[in-house]
């Protein structure tokens, strides 16, 4: 894994950079689109899942229709996947912290929250990871631009939460739950930095491989929490297998594709596209209720984001692009 800065990625498991390789068929315009759809729609798959199964079931489906996609496009490029006790410990800390735990709070935070709330939580993630590794980071030092972006951004988040209204019909479990998700993210990625930042192998066996090990701890967890349902209702089933499929399994190979191409720093604009699709199905589809400030307080995050993430002009940028 190339030096990725957390404070710039929210949670794409990626520990190692894809290999160069040729552009493709498709313009990257058209892939950059397509995966701000797929991670957008994330979080109303999430919210359909739950209406049929258990947060830890959606989570454990998700996972293993991911990791399948993932196995397959391993085998196919032939990738070599990492060898050694101490590295597939540190690969099952790190889906603990990028896969297992964040995806699991979501799920449950979605019983109880709309998924436009969670797209939105989600999308604090590089708040949280720039105040961390100004912490865990000796050479991400704070500037002025960067500390605004992160006071400005969690204004944000209480314009989101109308905070002047005492947080009036305000959910905070799952809220609180969203954004423990969210933070989890960072801390997963400071972690790699430290641990797998060059292991010789290719983001894509690393990735499969850290997706297998969480697919591992859900299928140790589930059924310890969980009972088997009683009936398997169609429609949350395709949401938790599209959600897997797509939006962990194509949507990484999208990503991989991305970073080689147009470089980690356009790659990473996905991340504002995340929280707007998500709102937008969330409310079209779902018949979610907004009020004026849910988007108001987006804009107000993203515009946090953005600053956070900034860099003063001379110095190189690194990163990575997002997946909720």
């Amino acid at each position: 894994m190339s030096t990725v800065s957390p404070a710039r990625t929210v949670s794409a498991p990626v520990a190692a950079p894809p290999s160069a390789s040729g552009r493709t068929a498709v313009d990257w315009r058209i892939r950059f689109v397509l995966l701000s759809l797929i991670w957008g729609f994330s979080f109303l798959l999430i919210k359909v899942g739950t209406e049929g199964y258990a947060p830890f079931q959606v989570t454990f489906g998700r996972l293993f229709f991911g990791t399948a996609v993932l196995a397959v496009a391993i085998v196919i490029r032939r990738e070599r996947l990492p060898r050694g006790a101490r590295t597939w410990a540190h690969l099952a800390v790190a889906a603990l912290l990028l896969n297992a735990a964040p995806f699991s709070l979501f799920a449950f935070a979605e019983q109880t929250i709309p998924s436009t709330l969670a797209g939105i939580c989600n999308a604090t993630s590089p708040l949280w990871g720039m105040a961390l590794s100004l912490v865990a980071l000796s050479e991400d030092r704070p500037t002025r631009r960067r500390v605004a972006g992160l006071g400005l951004g969690f204004l944000g988040v209480l314009t989101v939460l109308g905070v002047w209204q005492g947080f009036s019909g305000l959910d905070f479990r799952g809220t609180a739950l969203a954004l423990l998700a969210s933070l989890c993210y960072p801390v997963g990625w400071i972690y790699l930095r430290r641990t797998l930042g060059r292991t010789g192998h290719s983001a894509l066996a690393m990735t499969g491989s850290q997706l297998a090990v969480a697919t591992v701890e859900l299928a140790v967890v589930t059924p310890l929490f969980t009972s088997l349902p009683a009936s398997f209702p169609v429609a949350p089933l395709l949401a938790v297998a599209a959600l897997g499929a797509l939006g962990t399994g194509v949507a990484l190979l999208l990503q991989y594709g991305l970073v080689t191409e147009v470089g980690p720093t356009t790659a990473q604009m996905v991340t504002y596209f995340v929280p707007v699709i998500a709102t937008a199905a969330g409310v079209a589809l779902l018949g979610e209720n907004i009020g004026w400030n849910t988007p108001v307080g987006a804009v107000v995050v993203l515009a946090g984001a953005a600053l956070t993430q900034s860099r003063p002009r001379g110095r190189g940028r690194n990163g990575a692009p997002v997946q909720s």
